[in-house]
Parts: structure tokens; sequence; C-alpha cells
């Protein structure tokens, strides 16, 4: 009976743009720190500025050889470091189109890029986490974690720690500083391809290929706190709104879903069916600060925009 007297939240979901342009899998986003302004990757090797201000043309900031899996804005500089699959990171002045630096890291994929302060954090395809110094662009430090590859990589600034995860189905939790290793367990039955901390950072959320979405404590070790079968296939990306009060994930099952924070309740799917969305995998996420719209990357070679509009009845 508790449950009736309270107040449901009604979801409106509104598909705004479909932005168009590159030539393959649009695979990353990112925003910077310009209201409206962010950036996709892709297969064809492009990094492009969307504005949401005016989505309809997208600027080319960097073209490069080979596919961009990551993309990273740089809050301290305010620099685009982009990953360039078998090669490196590229330090981008996007403001100017201009490179400001590059180093070569790899002969594999980089599957994530993070930072903090002066440090840049690099996962890469042969399981490597890379410790980059953001002024002299040097290598400070490089962690060979597993055979298999690091996937995704989650900072606690709280903690200082840095969380990773890997293909081999764990997740490795080193001190941000030294690279030392803290926590190690087997988190899923398969690749574990997102993570993120929840915005009070007390707690990680990981998501794999195993479909379900999994919390952990960070206050105790890392202990089991939540799991949910949360897709029919692979967990690509989990996205926080503005106000920390929901989030989403998306899947390689093409569908976009929208989560409850608190609760760990699904509010709402976002799929072609329903909403006009993506016909294939859904790689990314980015709830912008941008009248709190919502972006998303698909194979599909397209980025949907999305007003998502949550409104309580009254009792």
């Amino acid at each position: 009976m508790a449950l009736l007297l309270q107040a449901m939240t009604k979801i409106q979901v509104k598909k705004l743009h479909t932005l168009t342009g590159h030539r393959d899998c649009v695979y990353t986003l990112v925003d910077s720190d310009t209201s409206g302004v962010f950036f996709s990757g892709s297969g064809d090797g492009l990094a492009v500025m969307w504005n949401l201000a005016d989505p309809e043309v997208g600027s080319v900031v960097a073209k490069l050889p080979n596919s961009i899996y990551a993309l990273h804005h740089m809050p301290a500089t305010g620099q685009l470091v982009v990953g360039h699959n078998y090669d490196g990171i590229h330090m981008i002045d996007w403001k100017n189109k201009t490179e400001t630096g590059s180093l070569k890291l790899t002969t594999g994929a980089i599957f994530d890029i993070q930072s903090e302060g002066n440090n840049i954090f690099v996962a890469t395809g042969d399981g490597s986490v890379i410790k980059v110094n953001a002024d002299e662009l040097t290598i400070a430090a490089r962690l060979e974690a597993s055979e298999k590859s690091a996937r995704t990589i989650a900072l606690n600034t709280k903690r200082g720690e840095l969380a990773v995860g890997f293909s081999d189905c764990f997740i490795r939790v080193y001190d941000m500083d030294t690279l030392e290793q803290k926590h190690e367990w087997r988190a899923h039955e398969n690749s574990v391809f997102t993570l993120t901390y929840t915005p009070d950072q007390n707690y990680l959320m990981s998501g794999s290929r195993d479909a379900r979405l999994r919390v952990w404590d960070a206050t105790t070790g890392y202990k089991p706190a939540a799991e949910v079968v949360a897709h029919m296939f692979a967990i690509n990306n989990i996205a926080f709104s503005r106000d920390n009060k929901h989030f989403v994930t998306c899947s390689m099952d093409k569908s976009i879903k929208v989560w409850d924070a608190t609760e760990l309740k699904l509010l709402k799917v976002i799929d072609r069916s329903r909403h006009a969305g993506h016909g294939t995998s859904v790689n990314k996420v980015l709830w912008t600060n941008y009248e709190d719209q919502l972006v998303s990357a698909s194979d599909d070679r397209t980025i949907s925009v999305w007003d998502i509009n949550f409104e309580k009845d009254q009792l």
C-alpha cells in the first residue's frame, strides 16, 4: 500500500536530432568545458566537434589514419586527448584545430583515457595501463596488468584510486600516484567494458559483456553491493545525469536504458521500435550540461540527441 502513495515518475523521451557525417562506427563521445560542445570519435579516424546549439554540422578537429576508440577532454589544460589505435595519443588544441603534441604508446588498441591534474591514464589492448605526464608528454609509468585488454578506467579522487576493468573478467584497483595494486577480484563472467564511480565516489559500478550491471562498495574494500541483469547483450557504457538522480546504460542490444540511481530501478527503455533509436550497437552515452540533453553514439554511424523529461504526478 505504501508504494501506491508514492509519487510516480513519468518520463517523456523525445529524439531531437540525428547527427550524421561519420563514415564508420562511432565509438566514443566526450564533453568539453564549453556549454553544448562535445566531441565524437569513430572508426573512420575522425575526431569531430559538435555544438548542441547548432548541431546539424560537425567540425573535424583531428584526422588520423586509424580508428579512434577513446577521447578525453583534459580539464586542467582544455586540450582534447585523442586515442589513436595502433599508435598512441595526440594532444589537440580543438579551438584552433591544431595538434600540440603526440606520444607513441602501443601497437594495439587504446580503449580508454582519463586524467587527473597533470596525469593522463591510458588503457590499452595489450593489457597495459600507462601513466603519462601531460606537461612533458612522457611515459611516467607503464603497468602490464594482464594478458587481456584493459578496457575501461574510472578515477576516484576522494580515495586516490584508479579502477580498471579488463577482458579477463577482473577489476583491479590501483593507487593513483604509485600504481600499486590495492584490490583485485573477478567481477564478471565476461569482459568488463565500462566502469564509473557514483557521484559520491562511495560505489563503483561495472558493466560487462555478460549483460550484468554490478555495484561494488568502495568503502568496504569493494564488496558486492548490488546486481541487475540490465540488458540482453553487452553493456557498453554508463553515464550519470547532471543532478545525479538518474543514470543511463547503453548496450550491444541496440537500446539505452534509464535508471533511478538510488533504487537501481529501470524507468525507461529507449530503442528503435519505441523512439526511433539506433539500429545497431549503442557504444557510448553522454549526459550533457546543455539543457540536460543526452547524446548517444552507435555502430550505425550516427549520433542521436535526446531530450529526457522527468515529471512527477501530484498525489
